[in-house]
């Protein structure tokens, strides 16, 4: 007997039914799913790309970084093994456990976060794209590459990267999210 979903809850296969019940499930949370992997994907081929193009470390355009906007933006190679503004520096693998977790979490708790809405899915898929990315990294360099440098006049902003900027953008997406959204 194989089961099926209809209406979102489990039918026998005597009775018609949309998909099999892993391919709905899947399918409930699909923004999350692209929105991940595009981020994922993104995060990967642009620090691939530093990684082919500029030489390990590279902090300043003497250096050989990219100057996009003289005085502002600059594209550099620089590892972080620490956390957001290098806390936690020196921890990588804790950091990448801590990753690891935090994605198992995000997956038992998923109907507590309210993850059928597609505002949620979306701030979930920006940040566990950048969680993933990252952790990939924490993997395979011992660190995490950073490339994305902004001055702002003596103030140098902490480099980051693409998976840092989905993970700020889907935590800021989702309190918005939490906070317009009625508890259910």
């Amino acid at each position: 007997m194989e089961l099926h979903l209809k209406n979102n809850k489990p039918v026998d296969s005597g009775e018609p039914a949309d998909r099999p019940v892993f391919t709905a499930r899947v399918a409930v949370y699909r923004v999350l799913w692209s929105v991940g992997l595009f981020v994922f994907c993104l995060d990967q081929l642009t620090k691939i790309w530093i990684s082919a193009t500029l030489n390990f470390p590279t902090y300043w355009p003497e250096d050989g970084a990219i100057t996009v906007i003289q005085g502002f933006f600059y594209i550099v190679h620089v590892g972080n093994t620490g956390a957001a503004w290098s806390l936690f520096a020196g921890k990588s693998a804790f950091l990448a456990l801590l990753a690891a977790l935090t994605l198992v979490g995000i997956f038992y708790w998923r109907r507590h976060l309210g993850l059928r809405a597609t505002t949620a899915q979306l701030a979930f898929g920006l940040l566990c794209g950048g969680i993933v990315g990252n952790f990939v990294d924490r993997l395979v360099y011992g660190h995490v590459i950073d490339f994305l440098d902004f001055h702002f006049g003596s103030y140098i902003y902490p480099t980051f990267n693409i998976a840092d900027a989905g993970i700020c953008v889907g935590v800021m997406l989702y309190l918005w999210h939490s906070c317009r959204e009625p508890a259910a």
